[in-house]
């Protein structure tokens, strides 16, 4: 969508993408056995480990957004999983088409089909060592609800740093069609925009406010003491994407901040729509005690029971 139609005056994010992002954002809370994280922490660290290897940041941005939103819909039946099971390269492939398929309608359709083919050809990226900053954000839980002169609304189990920055990453590229922003800037400065969140304690807003003005040279300083792991040019290339936080100016910075701002309220939207959740959504309109061959005596046991 051309940049103009976001412009003052006209609508400034695109509400057609608002339900896919809505589950993208659960990759933070989906594990499994015999993995360590969530989806979305694994993907962080697996994009470093990419970056810090030699990946092309632009086939690399595609293509961890693509292992997203395959995840949003089919959690972790991923390549590597449908492998062990015993699916072939082009089967499992198949499958996680399939899966990007029923989330990704609403996509801009060029992007959509740059996603869909990382999919449909897998590529291997070389790892080279994940850096200690990323695996600090991946144990750094993000605050939760603060607001200066109140106390802080802690919502269990708290998201980490890494969860955030994926997802923001993932939503900027989803988001960078509608404002023309290059997709690749907003990935990389996304995945990078809380390395001070590495060394720091999350307090949150109410934090920063009462670090006063200490705070622009902490995270400064902090900031810099990560990207000092990071070797050139890949230390080059995070430095300048990160241009773009400051503010809303570049068409990259409104991707970014709205991507942003999204996944900050989705994550909270999230508690509230399991502590509203009703047993009529869970046996209507979710099939919790689905079709199949046993599903009448199901039916009488749970009536016998007086459930719900």
């Amino acid at each position: 969508m051309a940049e103009s139609l976001n412009s003052a005056g006209g609508a400034q994010a695109p509400l057609p993408l608002r339900e896919l992002l809505v589950e993208l954002n659960d990759i933070k809370r989906v594990r499994s056995a015999g993995r360590d994280g969530s989806i979305a922490e694994r993907l962080f660290l697996q994009a470093w480990a990419a970056l810090t290897g030699g990946a092309d940041p632009a086939a690399l941005a595609l293509d961890i957004t693509a292992k997203a939103l395959a995840a949003s819909r089919l959690g972790d039946l991923d390549a590597a999983f449908l492998g062990v099971a015993g699916l072939s390269r082009a089967q499992a492939s198949a499958v996680l088409v399939r899966g990007f398929d029923e989330v990704a309608g609403s996509l801009d359709p060029v992007l959509a089909g740059r996603l869909r083919a990382c999919l449909a050809e897998p590529r291997e990226w070389e790892a080279g060592p994940v850096p200690q900053f990323a695996l600090l954000q991946a144990d750094q839980p993000r605050a939760g609800v603060t607001c200066p002169g109140k106390p802080r609304i802690l919502l269990e189990p708290p998201e980490n740093h890494a969860e955030h920055c994926l997802v923001v990453a993932a939503y900027g590229v989803a988001l960078s069609p509608f404002y023309g922003a290059d997709p690749t800037t907003v990935f990389v400065a996304a995945l990078a925009h809380h390395l001070h969140n590495a060394l720091m304690p999350d307090a949150g807003f109410t934090g920063e406010i009462l670090l006063g003005d200490h705070l622009d040279a902490v995270i400064a300083a902090l900031s810099e003491r990560a990207l000092s792991e990071l070797d050139a040019p890949l230390r080059g290339l995070v430095a300048s994407s990160r241009r773009i936080l400051a503010d809303d100016r570049t068409a990259e910075g409104r991707a970014f901040h709205a991507a942003d701002v999204i996944d900050r309220v989705l994550q909270i939207a999230q508690h509230l729509r399991a502590a509203s959740l009703t047993m009529d959504t869970v046996l209507g309109e979710m099939a919790l005690v689905h079709e199949g061959p046993v599903k009448g005596f199901h039916d009488r046991v749970l009536a016998d029971m007086r459930l719900p």
